[in-house]
């Protein structure tokens, strides 16, 4: 397929009818939006999933989409206390042509403290609408359905097909919403995918870095408190890990760059988070009122988020906490671990003359009147799967919101960000299923 390229390409089809279909539809953007954030879909442990699923299947089956509800049955995380249920709805044309997919996860992280908001109030306030999940996603979802229901609207003879998808545990991997679905073979009759993740809506976001997921353990011997000369303290084991970390390795992960354009700036070098650290005797239970019994700790564990670059290779990766720990031990006489790997993705990067981000890059030349800026996210996010299962490259992240506002209090999504969004992706389908090569 030969790609026109950008600066060539001849005026998008129906650009004013789609703006102008946009536009009229603001307060349903609005509406639509509050509505998705006062679904509490939390993550974990998976609140709400089929909820959300209903109310979407029910949206997209008056604009005339065959929907489907999929749980992920078998999957991690799915259990009948907490099913991870995903909704795939799809649309045909009038005449034939290529299928572009919307796919948008509807799950959101904790709410944690610091707000001032209600975070599953939907509040609207100076253009603004507040709640978890309204950068990241929900206003994402939102403003591709009102871009896909303007463009159906305002072009009455696109060819091929449009699908939008709702899927579950993006902010845990993803491994039953669209690793699920690519398993199942949901995108083999896909040509095109947008995910309407926040990496801000003037920017294309072409992939992301690589994530490896593991933990450690320390074992130690248990004994009374009061005498822990004749235990053997696990935790003070640990300790001897994350100071070799923070001597050795953490110095040595900011050494390493990336000709990555990731944003922002401090995520083109190598990272690592240590995500939780638990040692010694459980947290006590919400009736539990006594103090803790006098125990050395025999076991500590700790949980490593590692985000790796595409000059990497992801064995040398695993090698480098391998050696840290061997440099421990090599130290402390009665130092033993455990390595338990959890989970990893490569990093992926979709090439710029791919069509979609052609198609996206006139469609924001078109709203903006710049080109967009190219950008690679620090985080992953499901592309991972659509391309490492689905085999489908021709995938970016495209959407509204400020990738810096993700996870925070008072997380906001702003309105104009939103329409000015569905702009883009209202043209981006007019070039891919209306242009003249349709």
């Amino acid at each position: 397929m030969t790609t026109v390229p950008a600066a060539e390409a001849p005026p998008i089809l129906h650009a004013e009818a789609l703006r102008d279909a946009i536009a009229a539809r603001r307060d349903d953007l609005i509406a639509l939006t509050q509505d998705l954030l006062r679904i509490p879909t939390l993550n974990p442990p998976g609140d709400c999933y089929l909820e959300i699923c209903e109310y979407l299947a029910k949206r997209l089956k008056a604009s005339g989409f065959e929907v489907q509800l999929v749980r992920a049955h078998g999957a991690k995380g799915d259990t009948d206390r907490y099913p991870r249920w995903n909704v795939v709805a799809r649309k045909e044309g009038p005449r034939g042509g290529d299928c572009v997919h919307f796919n948008s996860h509807t799950d959101v992280v904790e709410v944690g403290r610091g707000w001032t908001k209600d975070p599953f109030g939907g509040e609207l306030e100076d253009g603004r609408i507040y709640g978890r999940g309204a950068c990241d996603m929900k206003g994402g979802l939102a403003a591709s359905i009102i871009a896909v229901e303007a463009f159906i609207a305002a072009v009455p003879d696109w060819g091929g097909a449009i699908e939008i998808s709702g899927t579950v545990d993006e902010e845990s991997g993803g491994y039953a919403g669209v690793a699920y679905l690519a398993e199942k073979g949901f995108y083999q009759n896909v040509q095109h995918v947008i995910i309407p993740e926040p990496l801000n809506p003037d920017r294309i976001c072409l992939g992301h870095r690589g994530v490896w997921w593991a933990e450690i353990e320390t074992f130690g011997e248990i004994a009374h408190g009061s005498m822990p000369f004749l235990g053997d303290c696990a935790v003070r084991h640990m300790g001897a890990v994350i100071n070799e970390m923070e001597e050795t390795l953490f110095p040595a992960l900011f050494a390493k760059t990336t000709d990555m354009p990731v944003v922002p700036e401090g995520a083109r070098h190598s990272t690592m988070n240590i995500n939780s650290l638990h040692g010694g005797l459980p947290e006590p239970g919400k009736d539990e009122t006594g103090f803790p019994s006098a125990c050395v700790p025999d076991s500590a564990r700790m949980i490593i988020d590692r985000r790796y670059l595409i000059e990497e290779d992801p064995e040398e990766v695993k090698a480098e906490i391998r050696a840290v720990l061997e440099r421990v031990k090599s130290k402390r006489e009665t130092f033993t671990y455990a390595l338990r790997e959890m989970w990893g993705v490569p990093p992926t990067m979709t090439d710029k003359a791919a069509p979609v981000v052609q198609s996206v890059h006139r469609a924001i030349e078109a709203t903006y009147g710049r080109a967009p800026d190219y950008v690679v996210s620090p985080g992953t996010y499901d592309q991972k799967h659509i391309a490492r299962i689905g085999k489908l490259h021709n995938c970016i992240a495209y959407g509204p919101g400020i990738l810096d506002l993700a996870h925070k209090p008072d997380e906001w999504v702003g309105v104009e960000d939103m329409l000015r969004s569905a702009e883009v992706m209202a043209l981006a389908l007019a070039e891919l299923l209306a242009g003249p090569a349709a």
